[in-house]
């Protein structure tokens, strides 16, 4: 019995041995196995689609129009950003792009302002890609019944729920009509509540869609970091067409907000592995062959008109590209010299203001010393005698006129240097380096003089306090 008894653990133990190494391989294939899922998931590649992309400055032309969009209804293309609907009543306005494109995943950038007066606002703005433009109509400002997807940023509580602000996301088939009453909800396949009125820095959104999922990422302009997104909703198995037209558009009911887009980016997304299209993708061969063409034949009439031009005119020789153009470092010492003028001239004002102050201080010697003889070298009985005052305040009125001495002197040294820069400059082009160097040395020297000025200001303020206080003494 006792035999069995020590015999039990030994057997046990290979047991023990192979279910610790079983687990040990499970977990470590696990482990591989999420390793290997996450890196294989690589991003797409995304490449920029200037045509169907707007953004400042100089987003609209002279004639008020955008490049490669049209515009419509109440929306105002500026500079630098495109009001869609102004802060006023029963407004309406889009833009959207000229051209169809044909793009299976995509991503948007839209960066946005809605602002207003109220704690209320209406009705919102809309991002669209659609088959068709949707130029006006009752959903936001565009057509209803559109065959595509329409993300809503949606300003007004219509069903009075208390459910907005909020961004809405709705697909349609081109039969389907919008549920305004109910703000989209029954119709929405996607949504978030956030507010975006009245932000202080500029609202961004990020629609992506690839791989049949549409994906929204908001930043909601509370900060000026750029990549602050998080996610608002995202809708998986989504079909949606391949060729069509983004547009935006916007509109105001009772209420009214300012609504405006600073840029709007559009970008095409190719899997990993695969070879994005060619730039040249949209466009036919025929086209291109035609405007290659037209410009050969441009060029060749340019150059004959030149040649005719230089045999009527054999004395008219144009200037060279280099003579009329400055270069970086012909602008360098420009710069450098004009910063010098700049600093000669503050020298010489502050000269002036020194030899005003040597004058001063000479005068103030002056009446003190006649004040000295006329009181002559005793004083009667019970009154203090002001001689040590008095020698006091010359000394200190001559070591005041011996630092402007001084003064003076570095004011003469700094024209010395910068009459001798001007001329290195005139006789040969100085470096770079050694000509900024050059002139912040002078710079920092002048600063140096501008504190003593201050200093002996305050300091000729204090001695003509004392001689005041002494003069006095003196007539009483």
């Amino acid at each position: 019995m006792a035999v069995s008894t020590a015999r039990r653990p030994v057997a046990n133990t290979p047991v023990l041995m192979l279910t610790f190494l079983t687990t040990l391989i499970f977990h470590r294939c696990v482990a591989e196995t999420a390793t290997g899922a996450s890196t294989s998931e690589e991003p797409p590649h995304r490449r920029f689609e200037y045509k169907y992309s707007f953004k400042g400055p100089h987003l609209a032309q002279s004639d008020g129009s955008i490049p490669f969009w049209i515009h419509t209804g109440n929306a105002i293309p500026s500079t630098d950003q495109v009001r869609i609907t102004p802060s006023l009543r029963s407004q309406r306005g889009s833009v959207w792009t000229k051209n169809r494109v044909s793009i299976e995943h995509w991503e948007v950038e839209v960066t946005f302002r809605v602002s207003g007066r109220g704690r209320m606002g209406a009705d919102g703005l809309a991002v669209w890609f659609t088959t068709s433009q949707g130029l006006d109509g009752p959903v936001y400002g565009a057509a209803d019944q559109w065959n595509g997807v329409g993300i809503f940023f949606d300003s007004f509580d219509n069903d009075g729920k208390k459910n907005n602000p909020a961004i809405i996301v709705v697909g349609n088939n081109g039969k389907l009509v919008y549920d305004h009453q109910n703000d989209g909800t029954t119709q929405a396949l996607g949504t978030c509540l956030r507010d975006f009125r009245n932000k202080p820095y500029p609202v961004r959104a990020k629609i992506t869609y690839y791989k049949k999922t549409l994906t929204v990422m908001i930043n909601s302009g509370f900060t000026p970091d750029k990549e602050d997104y998080e996610l608002c909703t995202k809708v998986d198995n989504m079909i949606i067409p391949r060729e069509g037209f983004f547009g935006i558009s916007a509109a105001t009911g009772g209420l009214a907000d300012d609504h405006d887009v600073l840029s709007f980016l559009l970008f095409r997304l190719t899997e990993p592995g695969q070879h994005p299209p060619p730039p040249e993708f949209e466009i036919p061969k025929e086209e291109k062959d035609k405007y290659q063409e037209e410009f050969q034949n441009f060029q060749q009439e340019l150059d004959k008109k030149k040649e005719e031009f230089q045999k009527e005119h054999p004395d008219v020789q144009g200037e060279p590209v280099e003579d009329v153009y400055e270069s970086v470092n012909d602008r360098e010492i420009r710069q450098v010299f004009e910063g010098q003028n700049r600093i000669h001239l503050e020298i010489k004002q502050l000269h002036r203001q020194l030899a005003m102050i040597l004058d001063e201080q000479r005068r103030y010697v002056s009446v003190i010393t006649d004040e000295i003889a006329k009181t002559g070298t005793n004083a009667q009985l019970g009154q203090v005698d002001p001689t040590g005052q008095m020698g006091s305040v010359i000394a200190t009125q001559q070591e005041v006129l011996r630092n402007l001495n001084e003064l003076r002197n570095s004011f003469y040294d700094s024209l010395k240097q910068i009459g001798s820069a001007q001329q290195q400059g005139q006789a040969g082009p100085m470096g770079t380096y050694e000509a900024v160097q050059h002139f912040n040395d002078i710079k920092e020297h002048l600063h140096t003089v501008k504190r003593d000025v201050e200093h002996l200001v305050q300091r000729n303020a204090q001695v003509w306090l004392k001689e005041e206080s002494g003069l006095g003494k003196l007539i009483k």
